[in-house]
């Protein structure tokens, strides 16, 4: 028996048994053959099928994917016309304002337009006050000129009262130069007449007579300048000196009065912008009212101060009146109110000083301590590095 290549085996020799043999055999083989070709084609069916599932498997998680992804594509939907549904609410509401806007500026266009009709008749009633403004201000400027002059005109009518309150003082101060003059000339005549003429003692005489006669001068000329009206103009004025001024129209009234004065002016004598004889009328006016004040005072002194401070010098007139009763110290610088009696006063003094401190960007007060006296203050802005030394007194 030998083996054949199909794994059939075959006999050398064949016998009527074998033959069938042999047949069934090879139907086998054949047979085998067949489900083995069936078998193959099984495995491969089931290889093509496992192929299949995994592909499907595959398939399978890509549609589960798929599904996913369209989940979330139908939230971010969901989410998308929540927001459509609120952006359209939104443009609703919007649309609603933007009609309510359009009918408010409809109302406002028509408003404007109304107004626009009421601001141009305003502008012809404007143009109409405009001509009548001109007019009242043209009015008004001719009527301050007028004031203006009326007040200079009272200032001057108070100085040339006060000039002539001063009469009697200033007669004094120009007798005693003329006596004075008129001595000095006598003892020339008598010493011409007597025969003793002695040159160097005429000299000395018609020399002191000359003296007498230039002071005079100084007097007149000092009343001539106060008397006239005060210029317009400003210039720097030395206040002490100024005050030294005002009081040699002044002093031989207090001295016959028996009033003392006391000055502390201060070591500098401190520019002032403005106008030396309207500052002299102050200085007179407040020396008279103290003069005044002081009638009837057991103690009768008039202390005058100056003090020179960052950028102001400060001024006090100071007396040891009765003081000002408590219930007129608002009205001391109201023009006509006078405490003197009838007759005595005009009551312009301390108005005219008030409106020429404050002229002069300066402030004046009072300060009054009734039955002890009373103390006008006041306070002038210098020139920064006018200041010259003070004059002595």
């Amino acid at each position: 028996m030998t083996a054949t290549i199909d794994g059939s085996t075959s006999l050398d020799s064949h016998t009527p048994n074998q033959s069938d043999e042999l047949l069934d055999s090879s139907q086998l083989a054949l047979e085998y053959a067949r489900v083995r070709d069936q078998l193959d084609e099984m495995v491969l069916r089931l290889r093509k099928s496992d192929q299949r599932r995994k592909a499907l498997l595959q398939l399978i998680e890509d549609f589960n994917a798929a599904n996913q992804r369209l989940a979330n594509l139908r939230k971010v939907m969901l989410h998308i016309l929540s927001d459509y549904e609120q952006d359209r609410r939104r443009l609703v509401r919007q649309a609603e304002r933007l009609d309510n806007s359009r009918r408010a500026l409809l109302h406002i266009l028509q408003d404007s337009h109304r107004s626009n009709l009421r601001l141009e008749a305003g502008r012809k009633a404007m143009i109409h006050m405009m001509g009548d403004l001109r007019d009242t201000t043209a009015e008004i400027q001719r009527r301050e000129q007028e004031l203006r002059e009326k007040q200079e005109q009272l200032v001057q009518a108070a100085k040339l009262a006060t000039l002539g309150e001063l009469t009697t003082g200033v007669a004094h101060e120009l007798n005693n130069p003329l006596n004075n003059i008129g001595l000095f000339i006598g003892n020339v005549i008598d010493v011409i007449e007597l025969g003793r003429l002695d040159p160097d003692h005429v000299l000395r005489d018609l020399n002191k007579a000359m003296e007498q006669v230039q002071k005079a001068s100084q007097i007149i000329a000092h009343l001539r300048t106060f008397g006239r009206a005060a210029p317009s103009s400003r210039e720097p004025v030395l206040v002490n000196n100024t005050i030294i001024q005002a009081l040699s129209l002044l002093q031989e009234q207090l001295r016959l009065r028996d009033i003392e004065l006391r000055l502390e002016l201060g070591g500098e004598d401190p520019c002032v912008l403005g106008n030396a004889i309207q500052l002299e009328q102050v200085f007179l006016n407040l020396l008279t009212n103290a003069r005044d004040a002081l009638v009837d005072s057991p103690r009768k002194l008039i202390h005058i101060t100056t003090c020179l401070k960052a950028e102001t010098i400060k001024i006090v007139f100071k007396d040891t009146g009765p003081g000002i009763p408590p219930d007129f110290e608002c009205r001391v610088f109201d023009p006509f109110f006078t405490t003197k009696e009838v007759g005595a006063g005009t009551g312009l003094g301390l108005s005219i000083t008030y409106g020429i401190v404050r002229d002069h960007q300066g402030t004046i007060w009072l300060e009054n301590t009734p039955g002890e006296g009373t103390a006008f203050v006041m306070e002038l802005p210098v020139i920064t590095g006018a200041g010259v030394q003070g004059t002595e007194v």
